[in-house]
């Protein structure tokens, strides 16, 4: 196994154990159960780059729930924003600064 891997693969699963010792506890804190689910989407996240980077392959948390946009509306509107700033930048006259 890849050495990167291999270390956000231990990052992954102590972030894991911590996420679930704190959301299991009673009474459950908001604020640390907060920072250890960023935490854990922090290390998801690094896992998966440490994946790509050896294999090329895509997360494989793609089937995991998020609260976000689809990535073809996210694309979609990328897309757009793009268009939008290359037509301002073209319409924009552009200012010199005086000489001193």
């Amino acid at each position: 196994m890849s050495k990167k891997i291999d270390a956000s693969l231990k990052d992954l699963i102590e972030a894991l154990r911590k996420h679930a010792d704190l959301v299991g506890a009673s009474p459950v804190s908001l604020k640390k159960s907060q920072r250890a689910s960023a935490k854990l989407q922090s290390m998801a996240s690094a896992y998966a780059a440490a994946v790509y980077a050896k294999t090329g392959l895509d997360t494989p948390f793609n089937d995991v729930a998020s609260p976000g946009l689809e990535k073809v509306t996210l694309d979609s509107l990328l897309a757009e924003r793009d268009a939008l700033a290359s037509q301002c930048k073209k319409t924009t006259p552009e200012t010199s600064s005086p000489a001193l």
